[in-house]
């Protein structure tokens, strides 16, 4: 039995993002929408469909000359199946002296799309602390272009919470954070800020579950809206918290790589959905039909491969949705800032 102890100062740059109230009233609207999403580039197109083979994987890379937003694109597996990010040959990697980490926020549902956890990708300094990094990264917040996005990503995590420490032990992590990371809240709130811990934590191959403390004292029912953590908590508890369509890799902000493989979890009708690219241009570049393992009730991977032509290299969008089983319009549209290479 091996225990592998990481601590971090008390202490973390301010997030510029949005109230947990706010925060509580956007997610309730995104939630709430039925129609289809237009977002910056129109709506989604149904054209014949054509499903994608497997293909390689690439690593988790920096878009070259963009280091404001790093990418990531190594394939998802089931909650709790986790890999650690490393710096691959696909775009530019992590410079000298740092390393990558996934922070997962929450990115508001458009019309016609679903509230849910979204991986980014942050460069720290190098460490061994990976998990102590990760979590300091995930409690400083989100950036302007994050927010300002279509589809605004932020955190449920309140504002001024601390790391006291993690302690990973057979594959657990005990993470101890301040108090006042039970803070305000409704239920929705409550548990997409657990969540985001879960998944942050749980990216790395030493990390299964998780343990929560609060400034030091075990916690079992959690804030006033009770919630249960009398166990060791992964991913599959917080599958509620993922939008149908979880595309965990490319992360938001991922240089995508020729073709671009995408990847994660569904829980769509008949397993099926879309899954399109658009140029800077907003013109469509690619648009092909993906099948999960398992649908319609229940959670299936995927993983597609996405052939598509630019020019040169930009910004772009990766758009994923299904077609509802009523009338066939496009929902559970949700948009990505991903970087294309030629």
């Amino acid at each position: 039995m091996s225990t592998n102890r990481e601590t971090t100062p008390g202490s973390r740059r301010r997030s510029p993002i949005t109230t947990i109230a706010a925060l509580a009233a956007v997610l309730v609207l995104g939630i709430a929408a039925c129609g289809p999403s237009a977002g910056p580039i129109g709506t989604p197109a149904t054209p014949p469909a054509t499903v994608g083979p497997s293909g390689p994987v690439p690593s988790d890379t920096v878009p070259t000359g963009e280091p404001t937003l790093a990418p990531s694109e190594s394939p998802s597996g089931e909650p709790g199946e986790t890999e650690s990010p490393s710096a691959g040959p696909t775009a530019t990697p992590a410079p000298t002296g740092t390393m990558l980490v996934r922070a997962y926020y929450v990115i508001m549902g458009g019309t016609g799309g679903d509230a849910g956890l979204v991986p980014v990708l942050r460069t720290v300094p190098k460490t061994t602390a990976v998990a102590t990094a990760a979590m300091n990264a995930l409690l400083a917040g989100t950036v302007d272009v994050e927010w300002s996005w279509d589809q605004p990503i932020t955190t449920a995590i309140p504002e001024g919470t601390l790391l006291n420490s993690v302690v990973i032990d057979n594959k657990i992590a005990t993470v101890d954070l301040s108090g006042t990371f039970d803070d305000g809240g409704g239920s929705t709130g409550m548990f997409y800020r657990l969540a985001q811990v879960v998944y942050t934590l749980t990216q790395f191959s030493t990390v299964d579950k998780v343990v929560f403390e609060l400034d030091g004292a075990p916690v079992d029912v959690f804030s006033a809206e009770g919630i249960i953590l009398d166990h060791p908590m992964g991913r599959a508890d917080f599958r509620d918290q993922l939008p149908p369509i979880f595309v965990d890799r490319p992360a938001f902000g991922a240089a995508i790589g020729n073709p671009a493989v995408v990847s994660g979890l569904a829980n769509v009708f008949e397993a099926t959905f879309r899954v399109e690219l658009y140029d800077a241009k907003q013109n469509m570049i690619a648009d092909q039909q993906v099948m999960a393992s398992c649908g319609t009730g229940c959670w299936g991977k995927f993983k597609a491969e996405v052939p598509y032509t630019v020019a040169k290299g930009q910004w772009g969008t990766l758009r994923v949705f299904d077609l509802s089983a009523k009338d066939g319009t496009p929902e559970n549209v949700v948009d990505y800032r991903v970087w294309l290479t030629p």
